[in-house]
């Protein structure tokens, strides 16, 4: 297998130059604008430069959420796409050729992933998709992989309960990020959990996961509640948790909704020291938009921090700032975007070939030294062994690791190996 270089990004230069613009703009503020649908698609195409693919390149497409309520998340993660990127054309590219990135905007809508995507497989030709956060933009793309017989690499936790031959899943299963932190906050925290989440697939299956979990512990779910994605009116939530008084929050909403409910918890007068929240979806850069001031003390389930301590993430974390800025800052969903790129190319310098059979069949066992430590191609699911770390925020907007697995952690995206889970699979 080819061994790639950490280097310094060199940036590309001429893509979609609209989706880049909007996504820069998110980045420098830590919101998104919300906007979606075909408005966003005929101002794209009518603004975007047309991307040169030769004979002596790849094209890839990028396909995140710059613009709407996810864009607060996915713009970083598509920053961390292209830094990979560009150190892997810096070291000689793939096969010889300089990969060219053809960027998407998702626009926080799922039929706009999907025509993006077909977009991308159909007139672009593409030979990989690296993107889509939400369960909900992933299931709005699977089809169209799965139907052109393209990959999707995929960089979010998630929900588990899914396997495609046409995705590869970066990010946690279940088993690596919800399970073992109901298991902490239970025997660490306390037994009562109110589970609040926006309403889609990932919240909800989640939710059914920790409902079942807690039936085995003896834990108990006080109250469950769901909002929409873009949801900012959090009070009656909040007269709800203090009714029910729970020990643990846990919390699956994603997107700018967090701002609104951990500024309007704070607002209410409840902290950490009152009750515990730990969130699935609130990383690094999330912590940028809502105020390290109102998290102090809540905790998080993932499997990278800024601060995990690996001479790869030195370089990563020290790369990725000198790409985009001091103030910037890495997380786990910016992490394993990342790595992903790298696991895509050594899986097609392994197969020799960028066809999506040859490319699937040598990714089986490929491992990678990411900054998170090793990972490694699960060829039984597709999926990705990691690490799994529970952090507290500290007042500088970082993470203090409260508790880790040891050592990389098999997926388990069905839950097959808990019996409490059976009829959830």
């Amino acid at each position: 297998m080819k061994k790639y270089k950490w280097g310094i990004a060199l940036f590309s230069t001429v893509f979609i130059l609209s989706a880049c613009a909007a996504g820069d703009e998110a980045a420098d503020t830590g919101f998104g604008e919300a906007s979606a649908g075909e408005d966003e698609l005929s101002d794209s195409e009518e603004n975007s430069e047309e991307v040169v693919v030769d004979e002596d390149s790849i094209p890839v497409g990028l396909l995140h959420s710059l613009s709407g309520t996810m864009a607060i998340s996915e713009t970083s993660v598509r920053d961390a796409v292209m830094l990979a990127i560009d150190e892997i054309n810096e070291d000689g590219g793939v096969l010889g050729k300089e990969i060219v990135p053809i960027v998407e905007d998702g626009a926080s809508d799922e039929p706009v992933f999907s025509e993006r995507a077909s977009k991308l497989l159909q007139q672009d030709d593409v030979t990989a998709i690296f993107g889509t956060w939400t369960s909900a933009s992933r299931q709005a793309v699977k089809p169209v992989v799965e139907e052109h017989n393209g990959l999707l690499f995929y960089p979010v936790q998630y929900e588990g309960m899914e396997s495609s031959p046409n995705i590869f899943y970066n990010g946690a299963a279940p088993n690596q990020q919800i399970v073992p932190a109901v298991e902490w906050l239970f025997d660490n925290v306390g037994d009562s959990f109110f589970l609040l989440g926006s309403d889609y697939v990932f919240p909800r299956t989640a939710n059914q996961i920790i409902q079942a979990q807690l039936d085995d512990l003896g834990g108990e779910v006080v109250r469950e509640e769901y909002t929409p994605m873009g949801h900012t009116d959090y009070n009656t939530i909040i007269s709800h948790i203090r009714d029910t008084d729970p020990d643990v929050i846990f919390n699956t909403l994603n997107g700018d909704s967090n701002v609104a409910f951990f500024n309007q918890l704070a607002d209410a007068g409840i902290t950490s020291d009152d009750v515990t929240v730990l969130s699935v979806s609130v990383a690094e850069e999330e912590i940028r938009g809502i105020g390290a001031e109102v998290l102090e003390g809540h905790l998080a389930s993932w499997n990278y921090y800024q601060t995990t301590d690996t001479p790869e993430n030195e370089t990563f974390v020290s790369n990725f700032k000198e790409a985009y800025g001091e103030n910037r800052v890495t997380g786990d969903p910016i992490e394993a975007a990342y790595f992903m790129v790298y696991l895509w190319a050594q899986a097609v310098e392994e197969a020799g070939s960028t066809e999506t059979d040859a490319v699937r069949e040598a990714a089986a066992g490929i491992t990678f030294d990411a900054p998170n430590g090793p990972v490694e191609i699960d060829g039984d699911n597709q999926h990705v062994y990691k690490t799994v770390r529970i952090g507290e925020v500290q007042s500088d907007g970082q993470f203090e690791e409260v508790w880790n697995s040891g050592e990389p952690v098999k997926p388990d995206p069905f839950l097959e190996n808990y019996d409490w889970a059976e009829a959830i699979q």
